[in-house]
């Protein structure tokens, strides 16, 4: 059972990095009804791969792994859990304004987002990126006991 949670919090993980990449991607090029409707898609999943990884990692936690005490002495997994927090807070923004988009979309017309919303959604992905890759350089540090403290 152990092993099924690993995979599924690792396939969680890449899904959501996939994810993550083909939003910045699809947001930096000109935006289209077909682009909007594929960056709402894209978001769904990185939603949908963020609250996996989230439940998944939490119960590997707390039945299948080393237990709750070893993770709360872990200032690397502490960190790791705190971006994550973090970069699921930035996202909040970016997808209130592609939820946004949906009535245009409806009708077929491409949203009208001005340029400095473009800029604000972008730099935000841009410190998503970044704290997804501080997100894996920690749980690196965890898995090899680096940043334990207390015990």
């Amino acid at each position: 059972m152990a092993t099924l949670f690993a995979f599924l919090h690792h396939l969680a993980a890449f899904a959501l990095v996939a994810a993550l990449v083909v939003e910045f991607v699809l947001i930096k090029g000109e935006l289209t009804a077909i682009s909007a409707r594929k960056i709402q898609r894209t978001d769904l999943i990185f939603g949908v791969a963020a609250a996996v990884l989230l439940v998944v990692g939490l119960l590997r936690v707390v039945f299948f792994e080393k237990g709750v005490a070893y993770y709360l002495y872990s200032g690397a997994f502490i960190a790791k859990l705190s971006l994550f927090v973090i970069v699921g807070l930035l996202s909040i923004y970016p997808t209130l304004e592609f939820l946004a988009w949906s009535k245009d979309l409806k009708q077929d017309r491409v949203p009208a987002v001005d340029a400095g919303k473009l800029r604000r959604i972008r730099m935000i992905m841009h410190i998503e990126l970044v704290g997804v890759v501080a997100v894996i350089l920690f749980a690196a540090l965890m898995a090899r006991g680096i940043g334990s403290f207390g015990q």
